[in-house]
């Protein structure tokens, strides 16, 4: 740097980690605990339409075609985000990148800004037992209540323990063969996000099959030595 722009100390967290492995959970975990904003593109994507923003018009548009947005229009998108108050403390972002071009734009970003990513954090999972996990879940459709076929079952069959309802889903993609297709997708999509963040130094990995407690710790332990 030549010294011409101030440095933005707000720590940047990545959490990567494939459908089901708490990325939602935990984020809203370091909100509370740390102060920091969850960035989600698909939210991010709404709020920009909703907002009228630049970028906003221009994603509403792509997507009223039902083409897919751009890197181009998500990055212009997050760019006018982490200019707003909230983010002074440091943001999460979940879902995004995706991909090493992604990735690429987000570090040239984040060098505008005078930022860089503290810290990459893959959630690392067993994938037989998240087929388990994930094709196991049902929701009373009455009152929203989760159970799970083999971890929380209700105490009766087919009747909710919390209002009696005998009205249960499942989500239709929520079966085995799906969730292993998702699985897939991920690591393949993802191992070279790895790649990339490990050889910046910036990624830590965090084993996401146990208690929600103790990968919250796990996770509090790299994000603390980001935000002190």
């Amino acid at each position: 740097m030549d010294g011409t722009s101030t440095p933005n100390s707000a720590p940047v967290l990545i959490l990567l980690g494939p459908p089901g492995a708490g990325k939602g959970t935990q984020a809203r975990l370091l909100e509370e605990k740390h102060g920091l904003v969850q960035l989600s593109t698909g939210d991010l994507l709404r709020s920009a339409v909703a907002a009228g923003t630049e970028a906003g018009k221009a994603a509403k548009a792509v997507m009223e075609a039902g083409d897919l947005v751009s890197d181009e229009i998500v990055i212009a998108i997050l760019r006018d985000r982490l200019a707003e108050a909230d983010c002074a403390r440091g943001v999460i972002l979940d879902g995004f990148p995706r991909t090493t071009v992604q990735a690429e734009a987000l570090d040239t970003l984040l060098v505008e800004t005078g930022q860089k990513i503290n810290a990459a954090i893959s959630l690392e999972v067993d994938d037989a037992s998240m087929v388990t996990r994930i094709s196991g879940r049902f929701t009373c459709g009455g009152c929203g209540e989760g159970y799970h076929d083999s971890f929380k079952p209700t105490d009766k069959p087919g009747i909710c323990d919390a209002c009696g309802g005998t009205d249960m889903k499942r989500r239709a993609d929520d079966n085995a063969a799906t969730v292993a297709q998702r699985l897939a997708a991920y690591h393949a999509q993802t191992a070279p996000l790895i790649d990339h963040y490990q050889g910046k130094g910036a990624l830590s990995r965090i084993p996401a099959m146990g208690a929600i407690d103790e990968i919250a710790a796990a996770l509090d332990s790299v994000v603390s030595k980001t935000t002190a």
